[in-house]
């Protein structure tokens, strides 16, 4: 009962403008993840970087279950299992990151497409967690019951050999 677990592996690729770049990355995404992206917004206009409200500007992909469980597996090796101590958040989720999408198994170089990385965020609950999502009778998580960094950083080296820096 008191065991973490996976509960969700997003991936998100942001190009931070839209048009040709955001498809291609979108085409991209869903050849590496096998399921289609989701195109993600600006929340607020940015004149610098020529970005309006609303535009879409980057693409993610939330997986579950077991699909996010072999997907961690893949992306954990191409990070040769090293991530910092500092990647994992005081509730247990970490994130980490991937330079290029050219180091996940059967993609290559395109030169039309170009090089894109990639954002890989990791979301860790225990059993018990839906009581303060459900619809009827919402109630908090007690402190002793909550995921700590320390759970998650033991739960990770043990379940998939990962090396805390």
């Amino acid at each position: 009962m008191r065991t973490p677990s996976i509960d969700k592996v997003t991936v998100h690729i942001c190009t931070g403008e839209s048009g040709e770049r955001l498809t291609n990355a979108e085409k991209l995404l869903g050849a590496i993840v096998k399921q289609k992206p989701v195109r993600s917004m600006a929340k607020k206009t940015l004149p610098n970087f020529s970005i309006k409200k609303n535009e879409p500007i980057g693409c993610k992909v939330t997986l579950r279950g077991n699909n996010a469980r072999e997907f961690l597996k893949t992306a954990l090796k191409i990070i040769d299992n090293k991530i910092n101590a500092t990647q994992f958040d005081q509730n247990g989720n970490f994130s980490f990151g991937v330079e290029e999408h050219t180091d996940f198994p059967g993609m290559k170089y395109d030169p039309s497409i170009g090089i894109y990385g990639m954002d890989i965020n990791v979301a860790v609950k225990r059993a018990g967690y839906r009581i303060r999502s459900r619809k009827i009778e919402k109630n908090r998580i007690s402190n002793d019951h909550r995921l700590k960094k320390d759970d998650v950083i033991s739960f990770v080296k043990d379940k998939y050999g990962l090396e805390v820096i």
